[in-house]
This record gives structure tokens, sequence and C-alpha cells, in this order.
């Protein structure tokens, strides 16, 4: 099971939407614009991915954040800010269950996608 998470309007989005179609990839899809991220799915994304790699710096919203909200530190600051602003989350975050458990990455690159879908029986 393929579970994609993001924003249903970011062209990066998109491209891995496009992505999935033609190459024949099923999958559900999140927007965690408006259904939010629920903390027992971030934690776990924290856990593996660590909190730097999930947090988009390159954003609006992170520029829009005041001095003082960037300068997380912790886990916990940073899960708190990706709660409150979902979309500070980097796009997409594609999940995958398997049998050994969840496979998680961050963002699209054409090449990147398409290994670890195959890497775990998606392609």
């Amino acid at each position: 099971m393929v579970k994609i998470y993001g924003i249903k309007n970011c062209s990066t989005m998109k491209k891995a939407f496009d992505w999935c179609e033609e190459h024949g990839v099923e999958y559900e899809f999140h927007d965690y614009k408006k259904q939010g991220v629920p903390r027992a799915r971030l934690l776990p994304w924290c856990r593996q991915l660590g909190w730097k790699s999930l947090v988009n710096t390159r954003g609006t919203t992170w520029r829009n954040l005041s001095a003082a909200q960037q300068e997380i530190t912790t886990q916990a600051e940073a899960i708190a800010l990706m709660l409150e602003y979902p979309s500070l989350i980097k796009r997409p975050v594609v999940e995958v269950t398997t049998m050994s458990g969840a496979q998680l990455l961050v963002g699209f690159e054409p090449q990147l996608f398409a290994k670890f879908l195959k890497a775990a029986g998606q392609e």
C-alpha cells in the first residue's frame, strides 16, 4: 500500500501524482493541509527520518514564521510547528507499508522515487 502525504496544489505533488499515474502505481492521497497530520504519524516519521528532513525551510510558510519560531532545536518543537502549520512539512512524504513495516521517502526526484517504490515492491 502506497500512501502519499502532501498538499494537493503543490507543484512537486503534481509531479509525483503524474509519475505514479504514468507508471501505474496506485496510491492513497492524504492532504495534510485539509486533513492535518496526526502526532501519531509525525513521531515515527521523525524517528525514522529525523525532524530536520521533514521541515521545509525553503517555503513561504517558513519565511512567515517569527525568528523565534524558526529557532527550533528539538524534535518536540519541530512536531509542534508541523502540527500547527502542516505546510511546513516537506512534500511529498511517501509511506509504503510492507511486511517488514513502514518505509518512508521525502521529496520527489524521479529516479529515487522509482528506486524506492521498486525496493518496496510497489513497481
